[in-house]
């Protein structure tokens, strides 16, 4: 038996010898095609290259591409587990000719591959052309010697492949296996042909037109080549069996299923589903797909939940799907080392969701139960009931439909809506009545029309969206043109909108046709859309047009990396100051962060370089940053830290970053995006750290390269100071701290100096052989430039001494600004006021107050140049006094 891997790499193999390059997978979500929620065809990755929009360094390639079609158009969901060949997950096959060889060499290598080096019987074989396409038909006649009965001409669009409306097109060729005469049914174009005989296992697309409008208008300039086989379908061929859910790597998960359900006989479909759905979730959650309550992340919760309650029929007691995570990666792991890397991520989120799922299950069926009591077969649930279960209990529309179906009962649509649309409206006028911002209003029309904008920049900073609506002077508009600013709102983006700190992305926008648009921030009004603020440089943009979104990705990883590093920061302060530090505030840009945090006083230097030190041994062990999806209160329970202004809804992101002791070091709750390991932060530098207000630290640091120039930067005027001093960069604390001292003496001796000239005389003496009398009482009075005003009280003492009995008066000045102080002997301090004394004095000097006890007050003013005036003033007060 030829397993499922062999074919996988034999089909890759074969190609790449064949002058192929062997491209990997792309991710499932697309982000070269808006309109597809999901990878689903094996071209989808080309697509691109396919329209002459991008170059490859190859024009030929062979790939194994991941699909999912569970979404939109093309989605085989309820289907699973009931029929042979649907999946939700599925492998396609494909070789690809971008401008290279045509239909001759592509019939050609199809047939030596399945019939020479795979050796399947050219008589079990059947091929479909177009019904107009006479090529095909003889090429296949002449390459396969096929007889004409089977080459069948299929003349519906089955057999006619297009992009869409606009675009390249061309003939399809289905090869076909015949599993024999015992198997039910007919060849394809035949009125049995839906029977499991005949199985498609081969479909070759030949581009040769582009049509417009939906009608052919010429010939393509480079015909191409793309080929799709659905690599479980054709494991059932070489395994002999119709059933794809009988090939081995099928086999053995439900084997997995079986034995952890103690359920070996029954329920085949079950665990069909189980099987199938869990390759779905995992590769999701292994592409950045986390479940959700809109887009992408909403069909994932539908199928997993779907598995899990296949499951809880089987009769699991406890949480079942995470359990079977390890038989999926042994099976698949070697072809997609991606299942690898996220198997712990795949486990915890799979976990997560089935024990939330079964507490939300056992209280939904309960309650559904209830109200479907006394309805008869064929009856239907009261809409308003089913939405009651929505809305109060998390009991999807669904999973409400699924359970009623088994009941023979169907489910009210219109009332179900009508609730819904009742809810709204309640919502919306709880808004307008809580004082919310007016020009908000168009944003809740929008989120109300369109739903929350999808982000896509978890996983990538690029990729295509659809524009919904532009919004220019705060009224919605159909379209821009150059000059204009503008606020767009695209189905999905890699722009992360401004929020919980973290600044908005800024980047480019272009399309097709010659729109070239500068986004200069990104905000998320509502909390649910990203909106992009964006300058029209080039063209035109319209409404439900395509638009080619890139963020400026090395702005991003900078932002990235300081969001991460405030996480290890706020970390590392928990873990060297105490519990009581929490968030209080922050701003993460692309070239600084800052973080403001509870703490009592300031923090010493030793504690600064301590806090540091931990964060930089963090980013040097380079651990990987892990993602968790829970409710905000699961995430607290596990220890995350909610962050301070962040408004969470029914589910948060948790990271977990580093290893501390037996633990992660940093788990909190967090929207923001962040380095995939730490190592890529590089280095945190604390800059500083101040206060903002009582009781309130703040800490503002870099990473990274501003952080390294930074430090060179410091580094280069260490230099430069060492220079100066002519000493070595390692000599300059101590040779500055002479300067100092020398500086401190020297200071010590021109006081001692002032104060000697305050004692002996100058310019400013009215009597130079000693005090003189002013209104009867003995007055020395004394301008000095120069002393510090710490020293005028002491002064002034001295001046007393010397007088005897009497009073002194002595203004200093500095930098334009003068201080003075006025003493009074003990045996006048009842009769004269120093501080009637120092007022009249301040006044003087363009100051106002001044104080202190009767026997010494002083104070200052701004105008130095008033010295004179001030002791004028204080005699004149003395005259006062005596009359």
């Amino acid at each position: 038996m030829t397993s499922t891997n062999d074919i996988r790499r034999g089909f890759l193999d074969f190609f790449e010898k064949n002058g192929h390059a062997r491209v990997p997978s792309a991710p499932l979500v697309p982000h070269n095609d808006p309109t597809l929620m999901f990878v689903n065809a094996g071209m989808v990755p080309f697509k691109n290259v396919f329209t002459g929009l991008e170059s490859r360094p190859y024009s030929q390639a062979t790939s194994s591409q991941k699909c999912v079609r569970a979404g939109g158009k093309h989605n085989d969901l309820d289907n699973v587990g009931y029929t042979a060949r649907h999946h939700t997950f599925f492998e396609m096959l494909g070789n690809f000719s971008f401008g290279d060889y045509f239909k001759d060499r592509a019939i050609e290598l199809a047939w030596t591959l399945l019939t020479k080096e795979w050796g399947l019987s050219p008589d079990r074989l059947t091929a479909t052309v177009y019904h107009t396409d006479d090529e095909a038909f003889d090429l296949w006649k002449k390459i396969a010697g096929l007889p004409e009965s089977r080459i069948i001409r299929i003349p519906t669009k089955d057999n006619f492949w297009s992009m869409g409306d606009d675009g390249p097109c061309g003939p399809c060729s289905e090869i076909f296996y015949d599993h024999g005469e015992h198997v039910p049914g007919g060849p394809p174009g035949s009125p049995d042909e839906d029977g499991d005989r005949f199985t498609e296992i081969w479909n070759l697309v030949f581009m040769q037109f582009e049509q417009a409008g939906g009608e052919i208008v010429s010939d393509l300039p480079r015909k191409s080549i793309d080929t799709g086989m659905g690599l479980e379908r054709v494991a059932a061929v070489f395994q002999g069996t119709t059933d794809n859910y009988e090939t081995d790597t099928f086999k053995a998960l439900i084997s997995a299923s079986q034995a952890l359900t103690s359920n070996n006989g029954e329920s085949a479909a079950s665990h069909r589903i189980i099987a199938d759905h869990l390759r779905t979730s995992g590769f999701l959650v292994a592409d950045g797909v986390f479940p959700a309550n809109e887009g992408r992340g909403y069909v994932l919760r539908r199928i997993m939940r779907r598995a899990m309650r296949h499951a809880h029929l089987l009769g699991a007691s406890e949480p079942l799907m995470h359990r079977l995570v390890p038989a999926l990666v042994a099976e698949m792991g070697a072809a997609y080392p991606e299942l690898v890397r996220a198997q712990p991520l795949i486990e915890a989120t799979l976990q997560q969701e089935e024990t939330r799922f079964r507490q939300t299950l056992a209280t939904g069926l309960r309650l559904l139960d209830e109200a479907a009591e006394g309805l008869e077969e064929g009856g239907t649930l009261a809409g308003e009931t089913a939405f009651k279960l929505y809305d109060t209990y998390g009991f999807p529309l669904d999973l409400t439909e699924q359970a009623l179906i088994e009941k023979g009962l169907k489910v009210d649509h219109a009332g179900f809506e009508r609730a819904m649309g009742e809810q709204k409206a309640m919502a919306r006028a709880a808004w307008k009545g809580s004082g919310a911002q007016a020009s908000d209003d168009i944003w809740f029309d929008l989120v109300e029309e369109h739903g929350a904008t999808e982000f896509t920049g978890y996983s990538g900073d690029e990729g295509e969206g659809v524009v919904l609506a532009i919004v220019k002077g705060g009224a919605r508009v159909d379209r821009a043109a150059a000059g204009d600013t503008v606020d767009l709102l695209l189905n999905q983006t890699p722009f992360y909108g401004e929020s919980g700190g973290q600044t908005g992305d800024s980047g480019k926008l272009s399309t097709l046709k010659g729109f070239q648009g500068e986004v200069e921030d990104t905000s998320k009004p509502l909390g649910k859309l990203h909106v992009l603020r964006t300058k029209v440089a080039a063209g035109e943009i319209a409404i439900g047009e395509t638009v080619h979104q890139m963020v400026d990705a090395e702005r991003r990883d900078r932002t990235r990396a300081n969001h991460s590093a405030t996480h290890l920061l706020h970390a590392a302060l928990r873990h060297r100051l105490g519990t009581h530090v929490t968030q209080k505030g922050s701003l993460v840009a692309p070239d600084y962060f800052r973080f403001d945090f509870s703490h009592p006083k300031a923090l010493t230097r030793e504690e600064i370089a301590e806090v540091e030190a931990d964060v930089n041994a963090q980013i040097r062990g380079n651990e990987p940053v892990t993602t968790r999806l829970m409710t905000p209160d699961e995430a607290i329970a596990a220890g995350a830290m909610a962050l301070f202004g962040e408004k969470y809804g029914d589910e948060v992101r948790v990271l977990s970053m580093g290893r501390g002791a037996g633990a992660d070091y940093s788990v909190e709750l967090c929207g923001g995006t962040h380095v995939r390991a730490l190592g890529d932060i590089q280095l945190l530098k604390i800059i500083s750290e101040s206060a903002v207000s009582s009781g309130v630290r703040r800490i503002e640091a870099l990473t990274g390269e501003a952080a390294r120039t930074w430090l060179v930067n410091r580094d280069d005027k260490l230099r430069e100071a060492a220079a100066a001093l002519k000493s070595s960069p390692e000599e300059v604390p101590v040779r500055v701290a002479a300067l100092v001292e020398d500086r401190r003496r020297l200071e010590r001796e021109l006081a001692d100096a002032k104060k000697a000239l305050a004692m002996g005389g100058g310019a400013a003496k009215a009597d130079e052989s000693g005090p003189e009398d002013v209104g009867g009482h003995k007055f020395i009075g004394q301008i000095i430039d120069g002393l510090n005003p710490k020293d005028l009280r002491s002064t002034v003492d001295t001046m007393k001494q010397r007088v005897g009995t009497g009073i002194a008066a002595l203004v200093a000045v500095n930098d334009g600004r003068a201080s003075v102080a006025v003493g009074v002997t003990d045996d006048l301090a009842g009769q004269v006021s120093a501080v009637d004394l120092v007022k009249v004095a301040v006044a003087a000097l363009g100051g106002q107050g001044g104080g202190g006890r009767p026997d010494m007050a002083q104070g200052g003013g701004p105008d130095g140049t008033k010295a004179g005036e001030a002791l004028a003033a204080v005699k004149d007060a003395l005259e006062k006094v005596a009359a």
